[in-house]
């Protein structure tokens, strides 16, 4: 019975050290935390952290997006996003709807968001959109499930009690035809919630600030390159920039790199099948502690997108 006993420590000995090295994800020593998730392919995905952003397609449009994080690591981070918007007939307002299914090891949170914007005109080629992000958050995480070293450790019985978390957020979307800059605030309310065993308390949901960005450069009648950028930034936490550079092929085909500070590089593509329908695809690999305990992070997304004129060609760029 004791080298039994002594099997079962080690084996949770050895998940608490990949567990302790999945939060400390730093090559500098400082502390990184996974609040909001993550997103590989953003520059087509910016309608979740942006609710400037709806209405910009000019079109009804719906997209699918499923993201998994750190492959081969049990519990890894495991995301599903559906997102819709539309344009009203007077152009100037557009609206959408945001589901996001997040899970990494027992906890769980779905998200449900509104969307707003309303179109200001700059000039006529430069125009802004202002927008309102509302909603909730569902969480839920039994600590009773977690395998532990002490099964009588008080911080891992009975369950978060805080499962309703209602928020807001706003946004600003400038863009043209070649270019894009946006920032926003998703979700303005620190919520917290609380473990009903000894009632401790923790922030659920931090204020996250994105900085967004993008230019085309028509380098030739069949080759477009854009460069794009992402700034998230938070209190307690060290900035971290994404960048990535993406060559479009006889507005065909998307190909692309990317790098995340301190985190990710990765690859991605998208195939532009017709005027309505979109297949994604991207790899990143982790270039901190874990990268030897995984097998990169995978994306897949897929948009499908209806014109308000029937003749209309589209062809948008972010």
């Amino acid at each position: 019975m004791k080298t039994t006993k002594n099997k079962k420590q080690n084996v949770s000995l050895k998940s608490c050290v990949l567990w302790i090295i999945l939060i400390l994800v730093s090559t500098t020593g400082e502390i990184r935390a996974q609040q909001e998730p993550t997103y590989t392919q953003y520059m087509f995905n910016t309608q979740t952290i942006n609710p400037a952003y709806a209405g910009t397609w000019n079109a009804f449009g719906v997209m699918l997006l499923a993201r998994e994080q750190w492959v081969g690591v049990d519990g890894a981070p495991s995301t599903q996003t559906l997102s819709f918007q539309n344009l009203l007939k007077n152009q100037k307002t557009g609206y959408g709807v945001n589901i996001i299914n997040d899970k990494f090891g027992k906890e769980k949170r779905l998200s449900v968001y509104g969307d707003y914007s309303h179109l200001v005109q700059m000039t006529t080629k430069l125009n802004l959109r202002l927008g309102l992000k509302a909603g909730f958050s569902a969480y839920s995480n039994n600590l009773g499930n977690y395998q532990v070293i002490n099964d009588d450790d008080p911080f891992f019985q009975g369950e978060v009690d805080y499962k309703f978390m209602p928020n807001f957020g706003i946004g600003l979307f400038l863009y043209q035809d070649n270019f894009y800059a946006g920032l926003s605030v998703p979700k303005i309310v620190k919520n917290e919630f609380e473990n009903n065993y000894n009632n401790y308390s923790s922030q659920a949901e931090l204020r996250h600030f994105y900085l967004t960005g993008g230019y085309i450069f028509n380098l030739s009648e069949n080759f477009i390159f854009k460069p794009t950028a992402l700034g998230k930034f938070v209190q307690g936490a060290p900035a971290q920039v994404d960048l990535s550079g993406n060559f479009l092929i006889k507005n065909r085909v998307w190909l692309g790199v990317m790098y995340r500070s301190g985190d990710a590089f990765g690859f991605l593509g998208q195939w532009i099948i017709n005027n309505k329908l979109r297949l994604g695809y991207s790899v990143d690999f982790s270039t901190n502690k874990i990268r030897s305990y995984q097998n990169g992070t995978h994306e897949v997304m897929i948009s499908y997108e209806i014109s308000k004129i029937k003749e209309e060609v589209i062809n948008r760029y972010f």
